[in-house]
């Protein structure tokens, strides 16, 4: 247990009063994993599984218009993980990639789902193809966004997040005091349009002020320990598809196809109109895409 984890964990619990008022959502389960208690959307159905993950600040409740597009053909779970929206991070919980991995398959078997695809963005893509090199015959498809390889998100971390962020204690202590502020500040950053930033700013700063967490800085730390050439990382050769949101000004000089080093033959689609979340800001482009991949055969 490290003592940044333990950090987290002690400065969420706090807010667990205020987690408990929490908005009610359709379909709201609650999954233990060895990280803690996970929130997820769950639609039902007996179509194919999709699981979604939204990449912090977002939480489930971006995912409604997501989720509105998918529900009629398929079986679509919303989770947010352990250190992000209300899901509380448990005092071990250290968001290193094997421990992330294990979060996933905990959820799927905790959900009795056998296989899934995994739609996860930015460093939960990392836990995504993680969880595929443990366990394959669960992952049916990866469809990944703003992921690029290991390297190359190194880069970014460097270019992109505050040297004090990067720190253990320091950053969880900044990033807890100062989690409002940087949620809103971000959105400015890594949103393609300026007038997508009231409808993301919104749900996540409801979250925020009502006890949603957002461990930014321990994901960052977390993934600073993982190597380029980890054996978790692959390369692997379980189908995948990369959308890459080409108005991100962040990954303005990040190579998308860096991503090949861990994923060979994933196929790579550029959504112009999209920033650092093409699931939510091109959800239509997101959702055929996805549905093209669960159902070939049929005509667009």
């Amino acid at each position: 247990m490290s003592l940044a984890s333990r950090l987290d964990h002690r400065l969420y619990a706090r807010l667990a009063p205020r987690r408990a008022t929490a908005d009610p959502l359709p379909g709201l389960r609650w999954i233990d994993t060895p990280a803690g208690r996970v929130r997820v959307q769950d639609s039902g159905g007996s179509g194919p599984a999709v699981l979604l993950v939204p990449d912090g600040p977002c939480v489930i409740e971006h995912y409604a218009d997501l989720v509105k597009r998918l529900a009629p053909r398929v079986r679509v779970l919303v989770a947010d993980l352990p250190g992000f929206g209300f899901s509380a991070p448990g005092p071990r919980y250290d968001h290193q990639l094997r421990a992330g991995a294990e979060v996933l398959l905990a959820l799927l078997d905790g959900l009795g789902i056998e296989r899934a695809v995994l739609g996860l963005s930015c460093v939960n893509g990392y836990y995504g193809i993680a969880a595929a090199s443990l366990a394959p015959q669960r992952v049916a498809h990866l469809l990944l966004a703003q992921t690029p390889g290991m390297a190359a998100m190194r880069d970014w971390t460097r270019r992109i997040v505050p040297r004090p962020i990067r720190i253990p204690l320091l950053g969880q202590l900044i990033n807890f005091a100062q989690r409002r502020v940087v949620a809103e500040g971000w959105y400015k950053v890594a949103l393609g349009r300026r007038e997508d930033r009231t409808r993301f700013q919104q749900p996540a700063d409801h979250a925020l002020a009502n006890g949603g967490c957002y461990c930014f800085a321990s994901v960052v730390q977390g993934m600073q320990r993982a190597r380029p050439d980890d054996p978790l990382l692959g390369p692997i050769a379980v189908p995948a598809t990369l959308l890459w949101g080409e108005s991100d000004r962040s990954h303005r000089h990040t190579d998308a196809s860096s991503l090949r080093a861990h994923l060979p033959e994933v196929a790579i689609r550029v959504v112009e109109q999209a920033g650092h979340f093409p699931d939510l800001e091109a959800a239509e482009v997101y959702a055929a895409v996805l549905l093209k991949l669960l159902f070939p055969d049929e005509a667009t």
